[in-house]
């Protein structure tokens, strides 16, 4: 069994943002739930270099296109290893591996009789760079997408690929997959789509007006469109069309914004369609992250939340912590340094932190520093132990984007009540005493185990953390490779190492 998980790649006329940190590290989470459950997993993720934005970024900061690309690559890279994801490929669209393969795509189609050249004339935004319609605009005649840009009319020759012709193709495949999208409102979003006869797609740039793009092999007056030229990464990624890439496209999932949905569920498609690829096993979707009040974010506003800010005060665990923690697949989520902080001290520090110093320094002091022996259990423990189980037991199968925060809110409930256990029953005051100290061995070793489990389940969301929590806790081997949450994995009398500070003061102001 073989997964594909794929983040877009990201323009690069820009550092990389918090957007750009919120979809890589989701599939880093979703890489590393899965290689725990035995599905080996390949990761991709990179940059979009081409384009008339990033040719005009270049021109503004006085450098030459490709020294501009490799310097804003680098930033995405270096982010990405920050945040300590585990991407297996870094694509590049001004790669000499990808280039050949976009013009040999082109020049297939062309070859089929599938591209067409047509003067076309119609609204251009050049934030989208994409021609529009007349129902894509506001009243003023600015996009949607970038309202600060007027979508002039341009009059030029392009080359065209039709998608009308695979439209009702996509539409069987969506009806005959309900899990092709998720979540569901998308899928209903993007029937909607398809609902209408579909405008030929422009697949091409004069060379002339954007000079910086892949040359069409049959025509180098013309440069392959931005976005045509960047979803042909997923397969060369993957070395198509040599042998061997098509037992990894099988199980190819793009994670995405809501903003390409159409992209990759209109345009991609029939790409695909017209090479005569199937298509990808399912488009997970998520929304967007806004400032407070629930407005974009914008330097101007200053709700801007720098990533790399974040890191360097709080840690790489928190941010991805509070993506995993915050996100909703189907809405909008507000998202600020305030709140940030917030969650790092109420839910880190506070709760989870705090329980696992404080179990660990108390078992030093009480016990000589080894796991004590578990005893007769009461429903109270009984009680504690099914709550950390069932929220751990959340990460024992497949997640998708959508899952993940009522997963993670299930084990952060879990610390909650483990936190009430210890301090009703209060298992220091219980070994104080030769009447109650093996009951208090008890109520420490079943919040120690819980306090592993915690962790376990959490692991994919905070691997260097969970690895630091639970480096000091003596486990037993599961009964497979595969993990699967269990209880009673702690060894009796075996030697607890010492607790480290898992979640900091915070820093530096950002």
């Amino acid at each position: 069994m073989q997964s594909y998980l794929t983040t877009p790649i990201y323009y690069v006329n820009g550092p990389p943002h918090l957007g750009h940190a919120f979809t890589t590290v989701v599939a880093d989470i979703l890489k590393r739930q899965n290689a725990r459950l035995g599905v080996a997993t390949l990761l991709s993720t990179g940059c979009d270099e081409h384009g008339q934005k990033n040719a005009q970024a270049a021109s503004a900061m006085g450098l030459d296109p490709q020294r501009y690309l490799d310097l804003r690559s680098a930033e995405f890279r270096a982010l990405f290893d920050r945040l300590n994801v585990g991407y297996d490929v870094f694509a590049r669209t001004s790669s000499a591996v990808h280039v050949p393969q976009v013009q040999h795509i082109v020049g297939r189609l062309h070859e089929r009789g599938l591209l067409h050249r047509k003067t076309y004339e119609g609204h251009y935004c050049a934030g989208c760079e994409q021609f529009k319609k007349t129902s894509d605009l506001d009243q003023a005649g600015h996009c949607r997408e970038h309202p600060n840009l007027v979508a002039g009319l341009i009059r030029e020759e392009n080359y065209f690929l039709a998608i009308e012709p695979f439209r009702q193709a996509i539409r069987a495949h969506i009806a005959a997959r309900p899990d092709f999208i998720r979540p569901l409102t998308f899928r209903m979003e993007l029937l909607r789509l398809l609902a209408e006869p579909l405008e030929d797609l422009c697949i091409s740039r004069p060379a002339a007006r954007v000079p910086l793009g892949v040359r069409f092999p049959f025509d180098p007056d013309y440069v392959v469109y931005v976005w045509f030229d960047a979803l042909i990464n997923y397969l060369t990624n993957l070395g198509w069309p040599a042998p061997g890439y098509r037992a990894w496209w099988a199980g190819a999932e793009h994670i995405i914004g809501k903003d390409i949905l159409k992209t990759h569920g209109v345009y991609w498609p029939a790409m695909l369609l017209a090479l005569g690829e199937p298509l990808p096993k399912r488009l997970l979707v998520h929304s967007h992250w806004v400032g407070e009040g629930g407005l974009k974010m914008s330097k101007s506003l200053g709700n801007v939340v720098d990533p790399n800010a974040v890191i360097d005060e709080l840690g790489a665990d928190a941010l991805r912590y509070v993506f995993a923690r915050h996100m909703r697949a189907d809405a909008d989520s507000a998202i600020s340094v305030a709140l940030i902080r917030q969650c790092y001290v109420a839910e880190l520090a506070n709760k989870l932190g705090n329980l696992h110093a404080r179990l660990l320094s108390f078992t030093h002091a009480a016990f000589a520093g080894r796991v004590p022996p578990k005893g007769a259990l009461s429903p109270v423990d009984e009680a504690v132990r099914s709550c950390v189980l069932a929220a751990a037991q959340r990460f024992a199968a497949s997640l998708s984007p959508e899952d993940i925060p009522a997963s993670t809110r299930a084990v952060l409930d879990a610390v909650e009540q483990l936190n009430r256990y210890v301090t009703s029953e209060a298992p220091w005051s219980l070994a104080k005493s030769r009447l109650t100290r093996s009951r208090g061995e008890t109520v420490t070793h079943v919040a120690l185990d819980g306090l592993r489990l915690v962790f376990e389940a959490l692991w994919p969301i905070m691997p260097a953390t969970a690895q630091r929590a639970l480096a000091p806790l003596p486990r037993r081997a599961g009964p497979s490779e595969v993990w699967q949450p269990q209880l009673d994995l702690l060894e009796d009398g075996a030697s607890l190492g010492e607790a480290s500070i898992l979640f900091p003061r915070m820093g530096r102001t950002l």
